[in-house]
This record gives structure tokens, sequence and C-alpha cells, in this order.
């Protein structure tokens, strides 16, 4: 009798990380469950047992990225406001394809893919935390903390992407660019 298939958690990822890179080039229509497992060197029957299908796939894609963002993000929390920028930009840069998925709409066009509201809303936290704790100590301004930490985060969400998008002069120093952003808004918000 021959043994079952015994998918892990490592060829979970694989599929995870294989499936961002090629819908971030080929767009989510375009990219099948046999083109994922291929790139992935199994099976489909291996994406059907461990996701279910494509847009559970998809899902699971977007949510993946948010919880490592999340994680990330924890990671450099008690560095403050300063060490989550870094973390943010360090974050996109060895995760393009999946920082692009997660936030430039390529699959929110795609009916089926339906992310999780809350890995979203989770990998946001440790922003707000830093926000509120910053103005317990009166660094920053004394407003909502949902506003203020929404706008730095759009603020630095705007320099990683126009890195990412390479836009800006070719031998554009993008380190420096995001490192006098980050400084920027520290004075911008300051109390």
């Amino acid at each position: 009798m021959a043994r079952p298939v015994v998918h892990n958690d490592s060829l979970r990822q694989d599929l995870l990380a294989v499936a961002a890179d090629l819908i971030d080039r080929d767009g989510p229509a375009r990219v099948t469950l046999r083109d994922v497992a291929s790139a992935a060197g199994t099976s489909t029957s291996a994406v059907y047992s461990l996701f279910g299908g494509k847009s559970q796939l998809l899902t699971a894609v977007v949510d993946d990225g948010f919880r490592s963002f999340r994680d990330s993000q924890l990671a450099a929390a008690d560095g403050g406001l300063n060490a989550l920028g870094v973390a943010y930009r360090t974050w996109a840069l060895e995760h393009r394809a999946l920082y692009r998925l997660m936030f430039g709409g390529a699959l929110a066009a795609y009916a089926d893919c339906q992310p999780n509201p809350d890995a979203a809303s989770d990998a946001m936290q440790p922003l707000m935390d830093a926000v509120a704790s910053a103005q317990t100590a009166g660094v920053l301004v004394d407003a909502p903390v949902e506003l203020v930490a929404v706008a730095i985060w759009g603020q630095v969400h705007g320099i990683v992407s126009l890195e990412l998008a390479q836009m800006g002069r070719p031998d554009a120093d993008w380190a420096a660019v995001y490192l006098s952003a980050l400084d920027a808004v520290a004075r911008g918000w300051a109390a």
C-alpha cells in the first residue's frame, strides 16, 4: 500500500512565494494553478490539498504577506517609529512582488480573492502602538492615533512605492531619500 503524500509547511511557503512572483509578473487572471505547481516543482493536487483552489491560494498569498510584514514590524517595534520605518522599507525591498500584490491593487480587481481584513489591521498595530507611545511621551502631536498612524504609513508607503516602481533618475540614492523622508515625517508630527 502506497503512503499518502505529505504536503508540509515548506512546500506551502514555496507555493506562496512562487504564486506571488508569478502573479506579480503575469497578473492574477493569467496565472493558473498548473503554472504555480510547475514553478514550485510539485503537482496541482498539492496546491488543491494545501489551499483548496485558486481564490484560496490568492487569499493565502496576501494574508501570508501581511503576517510576514507584521512580524517584521513587531521585530522592530522596540526601536520606535524610526526603526519601524526602516523595517518597512527593508521588508518591501526583500519582498518586492508580495509588496506590490498587497498594496498595488492587482488582486483587488480579482473578485475571487478575499483577503482577511484582520491580517492587514494586525500588520498596522505596531505602528499604532508606537504612535500612541510617542504621544504619551510627548514626542508626537496629540491627534487621533489612527489618523497619525495612517498618515505616517502613507508617507513612507509613497516613497517605497516610487522606489519599487523605479521612478526618478536611474542613479537615485533611494536609501538617502528614504532616510530624509523618515526625518521629515518625524519633524512634521513632532509635538
